[in-house]
């Protein structure tokens, strides 16, 4: 595919890289004390969850253990 090598028609296309804003944005508001205890406390249960079921769910993850003694089939014992 070709280039096209005329120049761009549209100068804020061409400035568009290096245009720089003069106004600047407003400060972040602080976030209040009953905000940051919701987040404490939404973020304190989500872990607490977390470690519930993970704590919950270990047992189910293990594999059985084999016995200590070995079976023997009830052909065996026939003789």
């Amino acid at each position: 595919m070709f280039r096209r090598r005329e120049a761009v028609p549209f100068a804020f296309v061409a400035e568009a890289e290096r245009f720089r804003s003069n106004v600047t944005p407003p400060p972040r508001e602080r976030p209040s004390r009953s905000q940051l205890v919701g987040r404490t406390l939404i973020g304190l249960t989500v872990v607490a969850g977390l470690a519930g079921s993970l704590l919950l769910g270990m047992p189910a993850l293990e594999s059985p253990q084999a016995p200590s003694h070995t079976m023997q089939s009830e052909a065996s014992d026939g003789r």
